[in-house]
């Protein structure tokens, strides 16, 4: 599969932003999705997952509340919703997809459990 984010941008502290990942290939609805971010020098980090079905999802705790992950399967499109977003969100977001969804009980929430990734959209917030 291919993944193509998009929706990075220069957004103001406090502000909103989303995020579209599209995915290409017939299998989409069957692999469990996630967003992660990086930032020079660190590791990419899990921001937020949903499950193939759509009825679960994770988050880490830095976006609770603030970011929304949505997907629809029938236009092979996952999103990330980012509200009250802070200069600290600063990142390169990636979208990934994890082909072992639906043998998992739970989404994964680190880099090793998804196989495919983005090239990965910059979010730049300023104070």
């Amino acid at each position: 599969v291919q993944l193509q984010a998009s929706g990075g941008g220069l957004v103001q502290a406090g502000g909103s932003l989303r995020l579209s990942c599209a995915a290409s290939g017939r299998s989409f609805s069957t692999y469990d999705m996630g967003w992660f971010r990086q930032t020079p020098g660190k590791e990419r980090e899990f921001e937020a997952a949903i499950r193939w079905s759509g009825d679960r999802t994770s988050y880490a705790d830095s976006v609770k509340g603030r970011f929304t992950i949505s997907r629809d399967n029938a236009k092979n499109m996952v999103d990330l919703r980012m509200n009250s977003v802070k200069p600290e969100d600063t990142a390169v977001y990636y979208c990934a997809a994890d082909r072992d969804g639906r043998r998992k009980l739970v989404v994964s929430t680190t880099a090793n459990g998804f196989e495919y990734w983005g090239q990965g959209t910059q979010v730049t917030v300023s104070s």
